[in-house]
This record gives structure tokens, C-alpha cells and sequence, in this order.
């Protein structure tokens, strides 16, 4: 075994010394936090200077929860473990640090203060004190889920309130209907490309700013809306008004990124996804409603209404979020960041937090900066492949109004009524992704933790879990079976719609089961993309979602734009085959991800490290050198 000096312990502790950290590297390379008393070469680090290495959040959460820290040891010293150990024995259970909710406000304030059993009874000053990623208890995240959940909606809700209106817009500026369906495509075009900038905008100077931006420019535009007149006007304030609403989904995610561990997180992304996926389902029956009966310059005063509601509820209640700003969630808010109700939030918030550090500006290569993800194969295979689900589904959903019409002889109102499948199984299918996540996230979990001999009451932290865990196999482990489905629904739908066999209002109910089938399956792959995405750039959620949306919005556009001229050269029929044979075609960019993903991401992950230190390096040698008078 060899001979071990024991270390020295000092006999008198410098009480008016502010905690300091080291880093202590592990015979593992782990690199390791141990809070120390007294005082330490100057030449160490500060905890509040050292980057958090998911986000580059700072990990100080303020003097005194070093001190309880701190205390808590020196108690460890003069007792025994007895009623204290039980209960950092407890605390070190939770996985990733996080807080369930269960526990009270004082709790939370100093979780992270964990012993290791036999390892912290061997060395107590060795004791690793780590924040817990988020102090708000679990009911508080599911608020915020809420409330950006139904400031997403009104990206779908706009989309979709519009498609049964279609044909009264054709007739009343006088034009064709595949004219008209251009609206739809420059709403998605602008859906992809304006979260470029809203993300960005996010990640840098925070989510409750953006909220309130992108709500702005919504209102405005369905005024614009209501008073148009012509199709110039329509096809302006329809890009204009996806401007506005785009961003949501995208600043929604990072909400989600800066609260949520990953553990934690595919459950809160199925419920993102399928409360905004109620616009996919009532949002078509509204616009129906509204065409049928007020007619379709109505259904943008309603859109206004709902827009100013969630507005409301933004400036009331969601506080803000980023990382940057409020820190794990004991920064103090202030300004335009604090909301207006935020008395729930102050017992979180610690009194003398260190000072963020200043925002970096926004310039051209900041909002074109999310694009480098594109260069990136992990996430390019996953874009690709995502983008065609995404555009198929929106073909048969775009052309449902001009397939159904006049095929069935139906009014706006049972029009819009046709679209209630495809939008129940948009909310049906985030909501169970979402548990099927959370279940998959655990099964290879567990078989990482086997690999590695972890216990299951060890907490697996966030530097082991960015190094080497399979994040891409957690998230597309039941993706398989979601393909198959899709590419079989798909391949039946356009046959279905046009079969003589299926006449009258009775025989559309084959091509809408598979419609049904279709949309909860592509919904379902999105969640779990969508997820992915969050879990390869944790640090730039908002950013990541929206490069996302870009591909997937961009080329949905296209295909939008195209789908009804291809019907009508070639029939629904060979039309929708044609799409099921190009999505089998491109299956294998998902066996990729699948085989090569943990391996690309780790390339990454090292080339940005050595970026990183060259950058250190090379601060450090223009230092020295003023230093030196050079």
C-alpha cells in the first residue's frame, strides 16, 4: 500500500478570511473543488473566478453558503455521524445536485455540502462543496415551464388558426389559392431565420427581455393583419407577425436549459411541447369558428387579445432566467429582469452575490455566430434528418384545406374541424416523448453507471456527464420505432385521400387516423431533436433551438411551397410515396448520430478546450508582459 504522510491540519482558522478554492486534481484527471480554511498562495483561483464548465456560468453562489460550508466541517470535526451524517448522506443522493422541491428554502441554500461515506470519514477537509445546479424547487420550475409553454404556443396557434381560412382569403382578394398558401411559406421562411437573432439576443442579455421584444413586434403585427386589405399587405404583416412569434419556442428552451438538469429535462420538454401543441389542435377549430362566422380578419383581433394575456403574465411573473444574470437562482433581479410579482422569489436570493460579469456585445457575428453549429456533424446529421420529418408533416398539414375542401364538399367551420386529429396527436405526442425520454435517459444511465462501477447513490456530476455519457443514445433510443410508424403513415396517407373506395364525409376517416399518426410521431422526434439539441450546447440553448428552427422552418418552407404544384402534376397519391421513400433514404443520418455522435461531441468538447486554453495562454502572456514593462 505504501506509506502515507497524514496532512497537516491547522490549528487555528482564520475566521475573517474570505473562502477560497484549489483545484485538486484526482489520480481520475477530474478536476475537483475543495474548499479550503484559511489562507492559500495567492496564485489559486477564487471559486467565484472559476467558469462553470457546462455554461460558463460563475459558480459562486455568495459568502455565505461558503460559511455553511465551511461550519459544517468544523461541526464534522467535534461529532460523530449520527443525525448530520444521515442527512448529508441524503443530500449527496441527489442526483446531479438538483432539488426536487421537497425540501424547504434554507435546504436548498446548502445542498451540494456532500459526504462520500468512508472516503469523507478518511479526509474530512478533503469534502467536495458543490451548488446544487438550480435551487428552485420542482413546483417553481413546472411555473416557468407553464409560462413559456403558453408564450410557445403562439407560434403553432398563428401558423395553424390560419390554414382554414385559406380558402375565404382566395376568395376575397380575388386570387388562387395556391397564391394565397404563399403566405404560409414566407411565415415559415421568417420562423426559421428570425430566432437567429432573437437566440442570440437571448443568450446574451436574457430570456425575459426577448419575451417582452418578441411580443412586441407580435402585437404590432396582428394589428397590421386586421386592417389588410390585399395580398401585399397580407404577405408583409404575416412575415412581420412570424417575426414575432418564432422566437418563442427558441427563448422558451433556454428557459427550460437554465433550470433543468438533464436528467430532469426530457420531462419538462414534452410538457414545453405539448402545451404550445394545443395551437396545432385548437387553433385550426378557432380559425374555423372565427372564418365561419366574423370572418377571417377577425381571427388577428383574437390573436392580439391572447398575445396582450401572455404579455401580461410574462411582466407579472416569469423572472429572469439566464444563467449569466441570476446565477443558479440566488442573484437578485433587478431592472427589467425582476418581475413585477416577485416576492416568491426573494427568500432565494442571496444578499451579496458577486457581480455578473459584463454582457458581451451584440454585433453581425454574434447573430450570425449560432450558424457555426451547422458546421458541427453531430448536430448537422441531427438538423438534416429532423428538418425532412418536419417538412413532410407540414406538407400534409398545409395542403389538408385544398385536398379536403373540395374533395368532401366541406364549409370552413368542418374544415377547421379536420384538423382536430393532427393537432391532438401534436399534444399527445410531446407529452409521452417526454415520459419516454425521462424512462431512456434512466435506462442508459443505469448502463453507464454498470460500465463505470458508480453506485446508484453517487451523484454523477456535470463534468463526467459533458465528458463521456451517451447523451445522443439517451435521447434517440426509441427513435427507431417512431420512424417506422412515420414512414408507413406517410407512404398510406396520399392513397388514402384520393381512394374511390373512401367516398363521403365517412371516408375520411382513414386518411385522418393516418394523419394522426403522422403528426404524433414527427412531434415526437422533434421533442426528442429538440432535447438533443439542449443537451450538445447546454450553454446556448436558446441559440442551439434556434439553428433548429432555421433548418427545419427553411426547409418546411420549401417544401410548403412546392407540395400543392407537385399534387397536382403527379396526385397526392405517388406525391406522399415519394416522401416516405426520401425519408427511409435518409434514416441512415440517425444511425450516424446513433454510432458516431459520442465521439464527435468529444472531439468537440477537447478543440474548444484547447481554444480555450490558447486564449488563457495567450491573455496570460500580454499580462506578464505589461507586468514586466515589455
Amino acid at each position: 500500500m505504501g506509506s502515507h504522510t497524514p496532512r497537516q491540519r491547522s490549528t487555528s482558522i482564520d475566521i475573517t478570511s474570505p473562502p477560497i478554492a484549489h483545484r485538486d486534481t484526482s489520480d481520475k484527471g477530474e478536476l475537483k473543488r475543495a474548499a479550503t480554511l484559511g489562507a492559500v498562495p495567492s496564485e489559486q483561483t477564487p471559486w467565484h473566478d472559476i467558469e462553470d464548465v457546462q455554461g460558463g456560468a460563475y459558480k459562486s453562489r455568495g459568502t455565505s453558503r461558503d460559511w455553511n460550508c465551511r461550519l459544517g466541517r468544523i461541526h464534522g470535526l467535534f461529532h460523530p455521524r449520527g443525525v448530520h451524517g444521515r442527512r448529508h448522506s441524503q443530500v449527496a443522493s441527489q442526483k446531479e445536485h438538483d432539488i426536487d422541491g421537497e425540501g424547504d428554502i434554507t435546504d436548498a441554500s446548502t445542498i451540494g455540502c456532500n459526504e462520500k461515506s468512508d472516503i469523507t470519514i478518511q479526509n474530512q477537509d478533503a469534502t467536495t462543496c458543490e451548488a446544487p445546479y438550480h435551487v428552485f424547487t420542482r413546483r417553481k420550475k413546472w411555473q416557468l415551464v407553464i409560462i413559456v409553454s403558453l408564450a410557445g404556443l403562439f407560434s403553432p396557434l398563428s401558423s395553424n388558426i390560419y390554414f382554414p381560412a385559406l380558402g375565404a382569403i382566395a376568395e376575397d382578394i380575388k386570387t388562387d389559392i395556391a397564391l394565397v398558401s404563399l403566405t404560409v411559406t414566407v411565415y415559415m421562411a421568417v420562423q426559421g431565420l428570425a430566432p437567429s437573432f432573437w437566440g442570440p439576443l437571448s443568450d446574451t442579455r436574457g430570456r425575459r427581455i426577448t419575451f417582452i421584444g418578441t411580443f412586441t413586434v407580435y402585437l404590432l403585427a396582428n394589428v397590421g393583419l386586421a386592417f389588410s386589405r390585399d395580398f401585399t399587405t397580407l404577405m408583409v404583416f404575416r412575415a412581420v407577425q412570424a417575426a414575432g412569434s418564432a422566437a418563442t419556442i427558441s427563448v422558451g428552451a433556454g428557459v427550460i436549459g437554465d433550470i433543468t438538469t438533464a436528467k430532469e429535462r426530457g420531462g419538462f420538454m414534452g410538457s414545453f411541447g405539448g402545451i404550445r401543441m394545443m395551437g396545432q389542435s385548437i387553433g385550426p377549430v378557432i380559425g374555423g369558428i372565427i372564418t365561419e362566422y366574423f370572418g377571417y380578419h377577425a381571427i388577428f383581433w383574437f390573436l392580439f387579445l391572447l398575445g396582450s394575456t401572455a404579455l401580461v403574465l410574462i411582466l407579472l411573473f416569469l423572472p429572469e432566467t439566464l444563467r449569466r444574470i441570476a446565477g443558479s437562482g440566488t442573484a437578485p433581479l433587478h431592472g427589467v429582469n425582476r418581475p413585477i410579482f416577485s416576492r416568491s422569489l426573494e427568500p432565494y436570493w442571496h444578499p451579496s452575490p458577486p457581480p455578473p460579469p459584463p454582457p458581451p456585445r451584440i454585433t453581425l457575428a454574434t447573430v450570425l455566430s449560432p450558424l457555426r453549429f451547422l458546421l458541427e456533424k453531430d448536430v448537422a446529421t441531427t438538423l438534416a434528418f429532423g428538418a425532412v420529418v418536419y417538412t413532410i408533416w407540414s406538407m400534409v398539414t398545409s395542403s389538408t384545406t385544398a385536398i379536403f375542401q373540395p374533395r368532401f364538399g366541406l364549409t370552413n367551420l368542418q374544415v377547421g374541424l379536420v384538423f382536430l386529429p393532427n393537432g391532438f396527436a401534436c399534444v399527445a405526442g410531446s407529452f409521452l416523448t417526454g415520459k419516454l425520454l425521462d424512462r431512456d435517459y434512466v435506462v442508459v444511465e443505469t448502463a453507464y453507471r454498470a460500465a463505470h462501477g458508480l453506485p446508484a447513490d453517487v451523484p454523477l456530476d456535470r463534468k463526467r456527464l459533458a465528458d463521456d455519457f451517451p447523451v445522443s443514445r439517451a435521447r434517440l433510443r426509441s427513435s427507431w420505432g417512431l420512424v417506422v410508424a412515420f414512414v408507413l403513415a406517410v407512404g398510406g396517407y396520399g392513397f388514402a385521400v384520393t381512394s374511390p373506395v373512401l367516398e363521403g364525409k365517412k371516408g375520411m376517416a382513414v386518411p385522418l387516423v393516418l394523419q394522426f399518426v403522422i403528426a404524433s410521431t414527427a412531434t415526437a422526434i422533434f421533442t426528442q431533436n429538440s432535447a438533443l439539441m439542449v443537451d450538445l450546447y447546454p450553454g446556448a440553448s436558446a441559440s442551439a433551438t434556434a439553428v433548429n428552427n432555421l433548418i427545419r422552418c427553411g426547409v418546411g418552407a420549401a417544401g410548403v411551397a412546392v407540395v400543392q404544384f407537385i399534387i397536382n402534376a403527379i396526385g397526392a397519391g405517388f406525391t406522399f410515396l415519394m416522401f416516405a421513400g426520401l425519408t427511409v433514404v435518409l434514416s441512415p443520418l440517425l444511425w450516424l448520430e446513433w454510432v458516431y455522435g459520442e465521439r464527435w461531441r468529444a472531439e468537440r468538447m477537447a478543440r474548444l478546450e484547447r481554444k480555450k486554453m490558447d486564449k488563457m495562454a495567450a491573455e496570460g502572456g500580454e499580462l506578464g508582459r505589461r507586468g514586466s514593462g515589455v
